[in-house]
């Protein structure tokens, strides 16, 4: 497939997925959800679900990427006490470490961009504590790990980024069900997820798909 039937592709499913989830009452603030990582009703739920895995239960430092579905599993990270980094919008600022320490009682603030800048510590990548987890919001995943975000390639680039650094880490995704499609187009640069957790499942990607 043409690398630009591929990016058509690819576009025709955002725009899919955003619709479906206005339409359906699913996508949350902020709205419209078009050109985002979509927030979605649930999102909370599908936090917690992640919080129950071994790969988070056994993680001392989290990245979690900077959109809002993924509000709450920031916030989780800081409240079960482990170091959580996140990389600044468009990685324009590099990379934010908050350390949960200094941010007891405040972690719902923390967890914001505004919190981060404000109690965390700008960074280079190669200043950043090796993260256990990974977690990036996605528009649309499929069963084999492929994971479409809304064009801009920043998710792809932070995990690309942190993998060359630090080598492999295990990388989840929090969607809602509806979300998780049978097919996502991907190209040969597209980083793929091997955690899916939703409001009602988590799916373990196989390695060799």
């Amino acid at each position: 497939m043409m690398i630009n039937e591929i990016l058509r592709n690819k576009q025709r499913l955002r725009s899919k997925i955003w619709s479906e989830m206005e339409q359906q009452g699913i996508a949350a603030f902020p709205l419209p959800c078009r050109g985002r990582i979509p927030n979605f009703v649930g999102a909370a739920i599908a936090a917690e679900k992640l919080r129950q895995l071994d790969e988070w239960k056994k993680a001392r430092v989290i990245f979690v990427g900077p959109d809002s579905p993924q509000k709450k599993v920031r916030e989780n990270t800081l409240k079960d006490g482990k170091v959580l980094v996140i990389a600044s919008p468009k990685l324009k600022r590099d990379f934010i470490i908050l350390n949960p320490a200094r941010t007891i009682g405040m972690e719902h603030f923390a967890s914001t961009i505004k919190g981060a800048f404000q109690l965390g510590a700008v960074a280079k990548l190669e200043d950043i504590p090796r993260p256990d987890l990974i977690v990036e919001g996605s528009v649309a995943v499929d069963p084999h790990g492929h994971r479409l975000g809304k064009g801009g390639g920043y998710g792809d680039l932070e995990i690309g980024l942190l993998k060359r650094v630090f080598g492999d880490i295990p990388v989840a995704t929090t969607v809602h069900d509806i979300q998780l499609v049978e097919k996502v187009p991907f190209g040969e640069k597209d980083e793929k997820i091997s955690i899916i957790v939703t409001p009602t499942k988590v799916i373990r990607v196989e390695s060799h798909t």
